[in-house]
């Protein structure tokens, strides 16, 4: 079995017996489930049963709760035939016929194999421990309630094609757009979203925002995307969540590093560098330098505060440089180095400081980053709970220091206000549709009443004639 059968300690086989269990299928189908991240979403945070459901996936429409994929038979999944499961995993059709949101990325699970479909029910039949866990309910506000409005979604941008390889291309370059655009739905995240908040085809892996955070271009642009990255850096950063130069790993991002790519042979993590290295380069606007390769040490925070305040002055850590001493220095050094082992990243030559889209470094301020990997956990603590046993900053404090570290190790064209502080603070701008949500049932009121007078009016008219 691979190491990732150490998080699933406890899982025994249930519904046969060990001699008749195949393993070489029982460990394909962990290796799918594996790449295909279903812990990450199926479990909720602190929860000691895998795959019992319960984690809340933030949308723009609101949370969406995953269910419990254990076989239990009341609960979970284990009166799923293959057929039904199929169904689930490749078309967003759960057994009860309803319709899944595509939060569940049956999108991009379209593309997975009849070998590892096989294997991945086989898994959850068989590797699995069933839990006796109702699910919570997801309940989205009219109209995104209405599960059966999917269905028209599905024909208007679910592409149910089966998956074939390109014989022009290398085997690794097809196991890699297998891993990016199917199991490992690398697509769903970093693809642009339209109004109907459909993947827009014409930027695959361009970046766009999730939520609070912002999942930046990965196309081959040397610029925008990350064409100036190494196979070897790539494959680095898939596996531990950072490369010292180029980023870290945080958020949505952290926890895929953490519950699947970590797992993944680095066969798998060399495919998927060389799909993304010879993916069409697409520039992001406004960009003319590679994100990394901004800042240097030419500033010390310390020079510039030190001296500034009288010993017994009160409320004097105002200003971006103080805040920044205050709150940050300490552990990402007074010239923005970082600690010597990059256990704290420098900030400069650094993704998150350097693109034109501040989010990441908001949010990374507001929620920390929690990560483990090798064993090895990675923690900053946010700064935006009051639960946290840091100062918890203010809108205008988190800008202050964000312009701070910005305008002296980062991108000094951007320029954060509080109010975009106050936005990824609740979970980021909605989308247009969302926004719309609100007129929607007066706007279907008004559509009847129209409909109701115009059947009315030509019905008197009809009586006026006889």
């Amino acid at each position: 079995m691979s190491a990732l059968a150490l998080v699933y300690a406890g899982c025994h086989l249930m519904t046969a017996s060990a001699a008749d269990i195949d393993q070489s299928l029982l460990t394909q189908g962990q290796q799918v489930a594996t790449a295909s991240d279903c812990q990450a979403c199926h479990t909720a945070p602190g929860s000691k049963t895998a795959f019992s459901g319960g984690y809340a996936i933030a949308s723009p429409m609101g949370a969406i709760y995953s269910t419990n994929i254990t076989p239990d038979v009341v609960t979970g999944i284990g009166h799923y035939t293959e057929a039904q499961f199929s169904d689930a995993v490749r078309h967003g059709v759960r057994a009860d016929g309803a319709q899944l949101y595509p939060a569940m990325p049956y999108t991009s699970y379209r593309m997975m194999t009849d070998s590892d479909l096989h294997a991945l029910y086989y898994y959850f039949m068989h590797g699995v421990k069933p839990v006796d866990q109702k699910n919570t309910p997801t309940a989205l506000a009219f109209p995104f309630s209405i599960r059966f409005s999917m269905k028209i979604w599905n024909l208007l941008y679910a592409d149910h094609k089966d998956y074939q390889t390109d014989p022009q291309k290398s085997a690794e370059w097809n196991r890699g757009n297998y891993l990016v655009n199917g199991l490992a739905h690398c697509d769903t995240c970093h693809t642009p979203r339209g109004f109907m908040m459909n993947e827009v085809s014409s930027q695959p892996l361009a970046g766009a925002p999730l939520g609070s955070w912002y999942a930046p271009n990965i196309t081959s642009d040397k610029i925008s995307g990350i064409g100036g990255w190494s196979d070897d850096e790539i494959v680095q950063y898939l596996k531990t969540g950072r490369v010292a130069g180029k980023n870290q790993a945080a958020g949505g991002m952290a926890e895929a590093v953490e519950h699947s790519l970590q797992y993944l042979p680095d066969s798998d993590l060399h495919a998927i560098a060389t799909y993304l290295k010879q993916t069409p380069p697409i520039r992001t606007e406004g960009e003319t330098q590679a994100a990394y390769s901004y800042g240097s040490t030419a500033v010390n925070v310390d020079n510039e505060v030190r001296g500034k305040a009288p010993y017994n002055a009160r409320n004097s850590v105002i200003s971006g440089a103080a805040l920044f001493s205050g709150n940050c220095a300490s552990c990402h050094q007074p010239d923005g180095a970082g600690s010597q082992n990059q256990a704290y990243p420098s900030l400069f030559h650094n993704t998150a400081t350097g693109m034109i889209h501040p989010q990441n470094l908001i949010a990374t301020i507001l929620y920390g980053v929690q990560r483990t990997t090798n064993g090895h956990e990675v923690l900053m603590p946010g700064f935006g709970s009051t639960s946290s046993y840091v100062d918890h900053l203010t809108d205008q404090q988190v800008a202050d220091i964000s312009n701070y570290v910005l305008h002296n190790f980062g991108n000094p064209s951007v320029t954060v206000q509080a109010g975009d502080v106050a936005w990824v603070r609740k979970g980021g701008h909605p989308p247009a549709l969302v926004s719309l949500q609100p007129y929607m049932v007066p706007a279907i009121a008004v559509v009847l009443v129209i409909v109701i007078l115009l059947i009315i009016g030509l019905r008197l008219r009809r009586n006026r004639r006889h």
